[in-house]
């Protein structure tokens, strides 16, 4: 463990050798401990998990654990493997930290099965807010997709059809419902809002939000989807949001309304939405995340004319190892300053 004053971090997932030299740089009180030949090769930036073909031999896997064993802090999940993080866990009673790469990294704890007193002992980060840019690009091209008729013009240019002309929509005569105004959902909020679109949001709680016309809980979506022309979510994925967009939600939609998904696909009942497409409630659907990754090769959603089937890239860039790296590091700092930690996981709920 490290001195008094000092923490000692144990890298989990690959790092680069500039990003190592960031952390220590930013928050020169760490000990960074890593050993980039125990962490599989990275094929793309952000690459976490890294090549599923590489494996670590017995005496490697045992260096890996002891490196892990002797830390005060995690950086990152390992193996991004909810039971090699239980075993880290309950085999380093001085465990004080772990951050997770992934922004919606509660399910990872979740399904971790930590006891009542490993969650308290252990606190849990996530990178939320590193992926708040590239997410809304994509949700302002999902909703600008929908009210431009993509299907549609897919469709003529792969018949050779030169149809007469035809009124498209504006989306700055559109009211889009974003669900979630956290890190994501406001920059979302604040891209469509610069667009002219009147944006409603969802919080369980009293919020003011830049941009956001009117804030309404969770409870009321079915009440609020008649008045609007695109959906986008951003919610993670927990027990209370399973589902939440669901038959009654599509039902109630007006109909050829554009949904977007860019926070976790079990939020969607996607039985339900195949059916609102099919019937023309939903005029298109753009999914960046889906309830089973990878989305299965029998899914309607694979050839359904009005969906644009993203798999799980849209909050890649090339920043985001850099943001993650100094994100963790500005949350060192307040560990090491007794202050509260930024993107702390709920271990209630999980997100």
């Amino acid at each position: 463990m490290a001195a008094a004053g000092r923490l000692r971090v144990a890298v989990a997932a690959p790092l680069s050798e500039e990003n190592c030299a960031r952390v220590r740089q930013l928050e020169p009180r760490i000990d960074l401990v890593v050993d980039h030949a125990l962490l599989p090769p990275m094929r793309w930036p952000a690459d976490f998990a890294g090549d599923p073909a590489w494996r670590r031999t017995p005496r490697q896997q045992r260096a890996y654990e002891a490196l892990l064993d002797s830390a005060d802090a995690l950086y990152g999940i390992p193996d991004v493997d909810p039971s090699a993080l239980a075993r880290t866990v309950r085999a380093n009673p001085g465990l004080r930290w772990a951050h997770i790469m992934a922004a919606g990294g509660g399910s990872q704890v979740k399904a971790a099965e930590l006891s009542p007193e490993e969650l308290d002992r252990v606190a849990f980060t996530t990178s939320a807010g590193v992926h708040g840019q590239p997410l809304a690009e994509f949700a302002v091209f999902g909703v600008l997709a929908g009210a431009k008729g993509l299907p549609r013009l897919n469709r003529q240019q792969r018949d050779r059809e030169w149809s007469g002309r035809w009124t498209m929509n504006q989306v700055s005569e559109q009211t889009v419902l974003v669900l979630g105004l956290g890190g994501i959902g406001r920059v979302v909020a604040a891209k469509l809002y610069a667009l002219g679109a009147r944006v409603v949001g969802t919080s369980r709680r009293d919020v003011d939000v830049p941009g956001v016309a009117e804030v309404v809980h969770p409870g009321r979506l079915v009440g609020v989807a008649p008045t609007v022309d695109a959906v986008v979510n951003t919610l993670p994925g927990t027990a209370a949001t399973e589902h939440l967009l669901g038959k009654r939600f599509f039902d109630a939609l007006r109909p050829g309304a554009t949904l977007v998904n860019v926070g976790r696909g079990t939020v969607v009942d996607e039985a339900a939405l195949i059916d609102a497409l099919d019937s023309g409630r939903v005029g298109f659907a753009a999914l960046d995340v889906f309830g089973t990754e990878p989305l299965p090769a029998d899914s309607p959603l694979w050839d359904h004319d009005h969906v644009l089937v993203s798999p799980h890239t849209a909050a890649l860039s090339a920043a985001e190892d850099r943001l993650i790296a100094e994100l963790f590091a500005a949350n060192a700092t307040r560990l090491l300053d007794g202050d509260s930690l930024l993107n702390r996981v709920n271990t209630v709920e999980f997100y």
